[in-house]
Order: C-alpha cells, then sequence, then structure tokens
C-alpha cells in the first residue's frame, strides 16, 4: 500500500450545467489515502454535484476525474463502485420494499453453487455491517418499517460493504443520534488508518475538529478555497462559505405571547408492531400566538410521531385530545388539519414534502390549491402571483417558479416547501428538523423567517435535534424520551445540560 497522504484521486476543470443553473464552473479537487477532506459550502455551492460526478450518477460536461494515475469516466455508480469508490447519499437513495439486507448488497448480491442468491449469506454478512454500526434492526426487516435516521445507517453500511478506495460522505450525521455519530467516527478513524480517502460533505462545523484532516470551499460552484483544516479557523470557512462574516445568532429573548391557540391533551400512540406498546404515552403540550415550542429528544423519543398525530396523520393508532382556539376539535387527517390551522412540514422533505417531477410553481401552490379553483379551474394568474411573492420572499434560488424543484438544492426546496404551507394561512406552523441539510446561511434566513412568523402572531413548533438549533429558536422548551414528556422549560431555564438530562432514559449515565 502506498504511503498514507498519497493522492487518490483528482478531479480537475470539473464543469457542470443544469437546465438554467451552472452548477460547477472550473472546479478541482485532491483526495488524498487516510485523509478526511471536508467539502465545505452554502447549499446550491455545487459539493453534492461535484460528489455525484465522481460517484457515476451523472457525467461533467468539462474536466477529468483520474482514480490514481488512470483517468476515469463513469456511465453509472455501480462502475464506480466497481473501480472502488462508493457514495453515501444525504438523500436516501434506498428501495423501502425491500429488506435491510436486500439493499445493503443490491446489485451485488452473494450467490450459491447454483447461482442462485445466498439469502443466509446476505443476512450473516448484513448482520455483521449492522452491529459494526451498532443498528439493533434485524436483516430481514422491510426497510419501510425503519425511521429515517436508521435508514441513514442502513445507507452508511451499503456503502461500508464496498471495501471502496475512495468514500464519500454526503451529510452523513444529518439524521443520526448522537450515538450513532459516535460510531460513525469510529469507523472513519479505522478507514482512514486503512488508507481509504474520505469525502465529507457537511454543515456541522464542530464535527471537523475530530475527523477532518482537509478542507474544501465552494461558493455559486466555484472552487473558493483548498487547506488543511489546522489552518483555518471558522470564522475563516463561514466567510468563506458565505461571503461575508456571520453574526452568533443571541437567544431568543422578549417575545410577546398572545392567547393560547393550540392544546393537545393525553396523545398517545400505538406501536404498529408490537401489540401492547406505544410510540408516545400521554403526551400533553400547549403554545401561544407569538410563541416558538421547541421540542427536543434523542432518535425514537417520538418527535416527529407527536406532530404526525397532532396533524391527524395516524387516525387509527393514536388517540387523545385537541383544542384549538379553546374549543376541542376532532382532526382525522391533514385535510381536518389544515382546515383547523394546523400546517406540518415534514422532516423528509424529498418524500413527504414536494413532489420531485413537478415544478416550483406546482408545488407551492399544492396545499393552497381551493384558493386559486374557480368551477374546476385553475386561476393559473393569481396562482403564479402568489408563487412569485412567496420565492421573492424566502429567497428561492431558481431560474424560473417553472423549474422543476428537484434541480433546486435541499435548502431552496425547503424554503419552497415553507411557502408552500404558509399560503394556506396557518395559526399554528409544524416543523420537523426544518433545517436538516441546511447550510449556515439558508439556516440563518430560516430562523429569521421564524422569528417574524411568530412576531406576526404565528404559534410554531419545532422539532430539532440540535441543542444550539432549539436554545436559539425557542420561548420554552419541551423535552421527550422513550415517547414520555419529561421537561417542559421557560427557555430562561433551558441549557444544554438540562436538556440532555431530561432526554437520556434514566438508565443511561451522563458522566
Amino acid at each position: 500500500m502506498s504511503e498514507l497522504g498519497d493522492i487518490a484521486l483528482t478531479a480537475h476543470g470539473i464543469g457542470k450545467s443544469f437546465p438554467g443553473v451552472r452548477a460547477l464552473d472550473d472546479v478541482s479537487l485532491t483526495l488524498r489515502r487516510g485523509r478526511l477532506t471536508a467539502l465545505l459550502g452554502e447549499n446550491g455551492a455545487g459539493k453534492s454535484t461535484l460528489m455525484n460526478i465522481i460517484a457515476g450518477v451523472f457525467p461533467a460536461d468539462s474536466g477529468e476525474v483520474k482514480l490514481g494515475d488512470e483517468v476515469v469516466r463513469f456511465a453509472n455508480p455501480r462502475e464506480a463502485r466497481e473501480a472502488g469508490i462508493s457514495m453515501i447519499f444525504q438523500e436516501l437513495n434506498l428501495a423501502a420494499n425491500l429488506t435491510v439486507a436486500e439493499n445493503i448488497f443490491l446489485g451485488r448480491e452473494p450467490v450459491n453453487r447454483f447461482g442462485f442468491i445466498d439469502a443466509a449469506k446476505m443476512n450473516r454478512d448484513a448482520t455483521k455491517l449492522l452491529e459494526q454500526l451498532d443498528l439493533a434492526v434485524a436483516p430481514t426487516t422491510p426497510l419501510s418499517q425503519l425511521r429515517v435516521g436508521q435508514q441513514q445507517i442502513v445507507e452508511i453500511a451499503k456503502a461500508l460493504s464496498t471495501s471502496a478506495r475512495v468514500l464519500i460522505m454526503d451529510e452523513p450525521t444529518s439524521a443520526i443520534t448522537q450515538h450513532e455519530i459516535e460510531v460513525l467516527f469510529g469507523i472513519v478513524a479505522k478507514l482512514k488508518k486503512q488508507g481509504v480517502a474520505i469525502a465529507y460533505i457537511t454543515h456541522k462545523l464542530e464535527e471537523l475538529t475530530r475527523i477532518g484532516d482537509d478542507a474544501v470551499v465552494m461558493r455559486d460552484g466555484k472552487l473558493i478555497g483548498a487547506a488543511p483544516l489546522q489552518d483555518l479557523t471558522r470564522d475563516q470557512i463561514v466567510r468563506m462559505m458565505v461571503g461575508r462574516t456571520m453574526q452568533a445568532r443571541p437567544p431568543r429573548t422578549g417575545a410577546t405571547l398572545g392567547a393560547e391557540v393550540l392544546r393537545v391533551e393525553n396523545v398517545s400512540l400505538a406501536h404498529p408492531d408490537r401489540p401492547g406498546d406505544f410510540l408516545l404515552h400521554d403526551v400533553s403540550l400547549n403554545v401561544h400566538r407569538g410563541e416558538v415550542l421547541g421540542i427536543f429528544g434523542l432518535m425514537g423519543a417520538g418527535r416527529t410521531e407527536l406532530l404526525e398525530s397532532i396533524f391527524g396523520l395516524h387516525p387509527r393508532t393514536a388517540s387523545g385530545t385537541c383544542f384549538v382556539d379553546g374549543h376541542q376539535v376532532r382532526i382525522t387527517g391533514p385535510v381536518d388539519a389544515i382546515a383547523h390551522g394546523l400546517a406540518l412540514a415534514p422532516e423528509d422533505r424529498k418524500r413527504e414534502g414536494i413532489v420531485l417531477g413537478m415544478s416550483v410553481v406546482e408545488n407551492a401552490s399544492l396545499a393552497s390549491l381551493p384558493r386559486f379553483a374557480r368551477r374546476g379551474f385553475i386561476n393559473e394568474r393569481a396562482e403564479r402571483k402568489m408563487v412569485q411573492e412567496s420565492v421573492a420572499r424566502f429567497r428561492v434560488k431558481t431560474p424560473s417558479i417553472k423549474q422543476i424543484i428537484r434541480n433546486l438544492s435541499g435548502g431552496n426546496q425547503q424554503k419552497v416547501i415553507l411557502g408552500k404551507w404558509l399560503a394556506t394561512e396557518p395559526s399554528v406552523l409544524l416543523l420537523d428538523e426544518p433545517t436538516r441539510g441546511i447550510d449556515v446561511n439558508a439556516k440563518e434566513e430560516i430562523y429569521t423567517l421564524i422569528h417574524e412568523l411568530s412576531a406576526s402572531g404565528l404559534a410554531v413548533i419545532v422539532v430539532s435535534s440540535e441543542l444550539p438549533e432549539i436554545l436559539a429558536l425557542s420561548d420554552r422548551v419541551m423535552v421527550l424520551c422513550e415517547g414520555r414528556k419529561t421537561a417542559d422549560l421557560p427557555r430562561a431555564e433551558a441549557n444544554e445540560e438540562s436538556l440532555m438530562q431530561a432526554a437520556l432514559p434514566h438508565s443511561v449515565s451522563t458522566s
């Protein structure tokens, strides 16, 4: 094996355009064996596009990629994997109708001497990978039964199963727990010792002090700078990413609260697979006009399930009582929820928040179409006017409202989702991980928007797995642990230690 630090892969002069968008403009990159290179930049900077070209997802318009000394050009990801390049995708690239093991080895299934798939060996090998990543699920479990964070671990296992020479990780920690992050960092350390070159896309700069070696910063499809991480400060990186100095957001203070707008009492949700068990146990909450209520908890605490139950997504298995403006209401589905002034921006934006094959205008107006319907026809002029105002208000980067939303960055897709729900003129906005996979500048824009909305009298409930985000946004913080409410603290009494203590099961030591 070559010495650590030798060049494993180079990309030179890479260019790529999509309809109306110059995604990459003469970008170059070097990845070295045994080192982790962090790719940093705002959403839309071109990081994922560059990695997708290297991984064979789509071709470059110009430039070349060398694996070692050999120029390579892959027609598809299979060719890249066979050459030793594997990618962990942020937006999960898995098949919901297959089992965990079938997803890990899809297209590379082991076969017996008769040429048939050796399911027993596949399940054994999958179990070993899952044990490495400390994911306690059976390899025969259908992927559709796993939450987003667990599916992310399966995506990581899939990439590790290829024994790659170059491993690309696109936001691998965006939806997993702190414990799972620690396990992943241990795997990263082992891979580096084995000489694997790692490209790591992240918006969590604090991770890099532990696992990073080099940094490449991109902005607007161009390479801004590259250097060893030890030579860069956080402030320098952020300035390179956004082109200006970012001010730290102080904790939220001085909110003026109005009347109680939403109260839910004793919400319980039956477990879909374990009779007699519950995902939520008698959870109650309330929120006032002008208030931002933060909900914190570890993976599996029931945060997403609580928002979904309030929004009527589990009418057959959820129970509890809901009051809007002091009046008891019955919500049996999203139509009822919207009619009573609720709006939900889901955690998994690509699967549940948008329709990828539709345009920006179609997605942005989807939840409020009755506003534009007359005698069975859509008033397209009014629809376009509303969407154009929304795009301008949220600073959505798109060449046109007719652009297919799949071609927008994750951050801009999220802004369209928020605009879609605000068009319904809700009184309560439910946000499930609203900044997951969002860059620092887009985060600031969304934070500002949330505070502007609450200042206008909207009640906002925010679920987040990031403690600094919860503390920066919230007037009050509720904590869930294993489906139970364990704390409800005003902002003045909430800090990282008190919230984490409430989020940890009693059997877990915090020492």
